[in-house]
């Protein structure tokens, strides 16, 4: 009897569903079974079966996709049927050309999902825009969103929306704080990880079509025989899923693999060189998306080793493509020792080559003129070459915004340059009307975000840190989607759907990255990080190995004031601009306050239009950043019993370190600018309990090697 009433226990203990802890893995699709009951019911009344014809792979794909988020999310198999069954209700999928959808007309990844008698429909001009429908569906049904006589059609804005990997052969990668790289490169092209399908996946659930898997800091291996065997591989994982791998390309490669004495552009033998190379790939990976180059810029070597310019490079590059499907990313990040202004140096050397870029070539630009800052405007080429077209490249992974530690939304930030008015041809040249080609007519428009990704279980270190991925998927698919309404998307997808909870976590998204700004450089201040690694503040660093590797170089701070000068009276980078710009930047007492240290050297004691004197403001704004953290601690606290719990507690373990560093930044910041500004903590704000020998002290033990 005893041991029957055992056995009936671990029957009943093996049956009863298990509470695992959400370890991130899934990312936004965890097709967990839709919880409201009468959604249940509407979702399983319209989805009795999945409908799809043709071979494509892509299009077997969406159908697979379908098949497996309609199991998780109705709790029940959804069979795929050859033709639709004249008894049931269904989804029905189809490539068809010339399918109605919204947005450009060029594209072929547009799609459109209706109601058409009892079923319903996604058709997509490629098997790729299917399966953005699939995923789109998908995402209606995972938000809770009514499919009754469903309408929607999309396109995407922008034409190659990619990925850019900084992952290097020996598994690193640079700036990446989530682990290693996901590319086992020593196990390739042997075994392929799930994870890659898995990866694969995620990026075409939110509209990304390409990746570059290398850093653009490159190594001339990955054009080795050895390993475009293992990126064949790779690119056989990507393929039916839209998406098409490229190489970041090492400039020397035709003398450190090629057995040739230069890597000069214009020489024929290294021309041939690179066509014979660029033949190989596209043999071996016939759908290859083409190239990424960083050349002169931070020692990289390039053309101008040769007394040649970037367009002499980029189009040596672009006639070895020849007549293959594929295009060259010309990265317009460089700066030179000795210029009197970093912000300058990219403007000066690719300004004068507009136009002289061959066809198959995008010029890649920051989306600020220096280095991925917390906040930057605009970088001034946008505009400025109206016969190039640009990519925009923005930082996914949080290089200067708190690494993995940190819960800072970028989308906020990513909106803020697509939408700022260059005003080159009137008021409304946005720069994202730079980038998707529009303002200038372009057949070609580009946009990357460097990945934030790696081995770490959730893939994204912060569990926080994959509402950026999933941000820049989604606004590089249209950039008119407002950030909040894409943080809600994926707190629904991601975290909970209980709605009080999600309208708090989408709040305390929507303003993190603005809290982060005002305890780390409000203002306008820029680059006064820690140096090396870019951690923590060390705004007194006045010797690295170059001038504009320090703080110093950039906040200008003396005992008149603070700021960098880029006016006529100073840099003059301010000219770089349009007029409309200038006239709006140019003046300090209209120019943005977000801007404002960026282009003018105020006064400690000069008003600013707040009411206080800049000195008052500054402190205001760390302190009050300082504070905020403490509100986000107790926001998401507040969400604990709609959030998986362990899920939960690493986030509030990571936003009390970000309240540490958050002190640690104002402390830092304040007492060391008070020693130019000489004057008190304004009211109603406590002076620091430590000294700023304290805080450097702070700083140098994150500088032992």
């Amino acid at each position: 009897m005893l041991l029957r009433s055992l056995l009936l226990l671990l029957a009943v203990v093996a049956a009863a569903p298990r509470c695992v802890a959400d370890d991130g893995y899934r990312l936004w699709l965890k097709y967990d079974r839709v919880a409201d009951a009468s959604r249940l019911a509407q979702y399983r009344a319209a989805a009795q079966f999945v409908a799809a014809s043709g071979g494509d792979a892509v299009l077997t794909t969406a159908a697979a996709e379908l098949q497996r988020g309609l199991q998780g999310l109705l709790g029940q198999a959804v069979p795929r049927l050859a033709a639709p069954a004249s008894t049931k209700r269904g989804i029905l999928l189809a490539i068809d050309p010339s399918a109605n959808v919204s947005g450009s007309s060029a594209s072929r990844d547009g799609y459109q999902i209706s109601a058409q008698g009892k079923n319903l429909v996604v058709k997509g001009r490629s098997g790729a825009g299917v399966l953005y429908g699939v995923f789109a569906l998908l995402r209606q049904l995972q938000t809770g969103q009514s499919v009754a006589n469903l309408s929607l059609t999309s396109s995407p804005r922008i034409q190659y929306r990619l990925l850019n990997h900084w992952d290097n052969p020996n598994g690193t990668v640079e700036r990446g704080y989530a682990g290693s790289s996901i590319w086992k490169w020593n196990e390739l092209p042997q075994r392929l990880d799930p994870r890659y399908t898995d990866y694969a996946r995620a990026n075409a659930s939110i509209g990304i079509n390409g990746v570059a898997i290398n850093n653009v800091n490159a190594s001339a291996r990955y054009l080795t025989a050895e390993y475009l065997d293992k990126v064949k591989a790779l690119a056989g994982v990507m393929r039916p899923y839209g998406i098409r791998v490229y190489l970041s390309v090492f400039w020397a490669a035709p003398k450190v693999i090629g057995g040739l004495k230069t890597a000069d552009p214009l020489d024929p033998q290294v021309q041939q060189w690179w066509k014979a190379k660029t033949d190989e790939i596209y043999r071996a990976i016939p759908d290859f998306g083409g190239f990424l180059v960083k050349a002169n810029s931070e020692g990289e070597p390039g053309p101008q080793d040769y007394g040649r310019n970037h367009a002499d490079g980029a189009n040596m590059l672009a006639t070895a493509l020849g007549t293959h499907d594929g295009i060259v990313m010309w990265r317009a990040f460089v700066y030179k020792a000795g210029s009197d202004d970093r912000f300058k140096q990219a403007y000066e050397e690719f300004k004068p080559l507009d136009g002289k870029f061959s066809p198959k070539v995008l010029v890649q630009v920051k989306n600020g003129p220096i280095d991925f800052q917390a906040r930057e405007p605009f970088h001034p080429l946008f505009g400025a070459m109206p016969q190039t077209p640009l990519v925009l490249e923005v930082q996914i992974t949080q290089e200067y915004l708190g690494m993995a530690t940190h819960l800072v939304y970028l989308a906020p930030m990513f909106k803020e340059c697509l939408d700022a008015d260059t005003q080159t041809k009137g008021p409304g040249s946005t720069v994202a009307r730079v980038v998707d080609g529009s303002l200038d007519q372009h057949r070609l428009s580009g946009i990357a975000g460097v990945a934030n990704i790696g081995t770490d279980r959730n893939w994204t270190g912060h569990p926080m840190g994959q509402a950026n991925w999933y941000a820049f998927g989604r606004l590089a698919w249209d950039y008119t989607l407002p950030s909040a309404a894409i943080a809600k998307e994926w707190t629904q997808m991601t975290l909970t759907r209980e709605p009080k909870a999600v309208a708090t976590i989408v709040e305390l998204m929507d303003r993190s990255r603005d809290v982060y700004v005002r305890y780390t450089t409000p203002l306008g201040l820029h680059h006064i990080m820690g140096q090396n690694i870019h951690y923590g503040p060390e705004p007194w660093l006045a010797q690295a190995g170059r001038p504009d590797w320090t703080a110093v170089y950039y906040h200008k701070a003396d005992s008149l004031g603070l700021g960098f000068n880029r006016t006529a009276t100073g840099s003059n980078a301010l000219a770089l601009y349009s007029a409309g710009v200038q006239q709006q930047w140019g003046n300090p007492t209209t120019c943005p306050l977000n801007y404002l240290l960026w282009f003018h050297h105020v006064g400690w004691k000069q008003p600013l239009r707040t009411g206080r004197t800049l000195w008052n403001e500054l402190v205001t704004r760390y302190y009050t950043g300082a504070d905020s953290v403490t509100w986000m601690q107790q926001r998401w606290a507040s969400v604990q019993p709609a959030v998986d719990p362990a899920l939960h507690a690493d986030v509030a373990a990571r936003l009390a370190i970000q309240r540490r560093e958050a002190l640690w930044w104002r402390d830092a910041c304040v007492l060391y600018f008070q020693t130019f500004s000489k004057q008190p903590i304004p009211a109603p704000f406590a002076p620091p309990t430590r000294t700023l020998a304290d805080v450097k002290t702070l700083v140098n033990l994150y500088q032992l090697k």
